[in-house]
């Protein structure tokens, strides 16, 4: 079975963490994608340039600038980053961007109103669908033996870049390939408190996501995760797990059913 591998949160701007989460991945058994962030890292970039990152409920608007730094940052420094630990742990790594053999294309997102009742124009920020997926494409370079390496830069086939959030590009290439998704980033998994890493809850279903929801536990960026994830299953990815990235071979986090 095919595993996509989602590799975020403070994990690509942590050298260590980085090396750790690539050596892991790479002896990771099996045909599989990685999909990578790079949001902690282009919200640095931004602040050093003066400017602002701009977020709604976890996912950041993108203006023609802020497009130009994400793209320079997920599709340049991140991906080639990730690209180069992975080849020199023997993984076969190409790193790609959506318009890249076309592997991802996206739509642009259109205006959308909030849990409080504000519409928000997210600018330069595309949906992507398992539609929009080439499965055909990845499913080539797999059997050629390499591990595509994603960012989520993606486009809408009419010379237009668009930033997508990462676990939507991850949840969607899962269900697209009938995969396995994995999520990992810096915590332990989903905290039933924020503050104590020991109180991961181990599974949670649609219904308990609705009430951890309502309770204020899940909260700002894990909510598009956890979406994204409850998406993949009911779209055709086999299963779903959210953990740390040190805990890729071992096993533990957050099972999403």
């Amino acid at each position: 079975m095919i595993t996509v591998v989602k590799c975020g949160g403070q994990v690509l701007d942590d050298d260590l963490l980085l090396e750790v989460f690539c050596r892991d991945f790479a002896a990771l058994e099996g045909p599989k994608v990685l999909v990578h962030g790079g949001g902690a890292l282009a919200g640095r970039f931004q602040k050093a340039l003066g400017m602002e990152p701009v977020k709604y409920e976890g996912r950041r608007v993108t203006d023609e600038a802020t497009l130009q730094v994400v793209t320079m940052v997920y599709a340049g420094w991140c991906n080639k980053k990730v690209v180069s630990l992975l080849q020199a742990d023997g993984c076969n790594a190409v790193g790609l961007s959506g318009c890249d053999g076309s592997v991802v294309t996206a739509s642009r997102r259109p205006p959308l109103t909030l849990s409080d009742g504000r519409t928000v124009d997210f600018g330069w920020v595309g949906d992507v669908t398992p539609g929009s997926v080439n499965a055909a494409f990845l499913q080539l370079l797999l059997e050629k033996g390499m591990t595509p390496v994603l960012s989520a830069i993606n486009h809408d086939g009419q010379g237009h870049l668009l930033n997508t959030n990462a676990d939507t590009v991850a949840a969607s290439v899962a269900a697209a390939l009938g995969a396995s998704l994995v999520t990992c980033f810096e915590q332990p998994g989903v905290l039933q408190n924020r503050e104590d890493p020991s109180s991961v809850i181990p599974i949670i279903d649609k219904e308990t996501y609705a009430a951890l929801k309502a309770d204020g536990v899940v909260a700002d960026g894990m909510i598009p995760k956890l979406d994204q994830a409850f998406d993949a299953l009911d779209k055709g990815a086999r299963q779903v797990r959210i953990c740390h990235s040190g805990a890729l071979l071992t096993g533990g986090g957050t099972i999403i059913r």
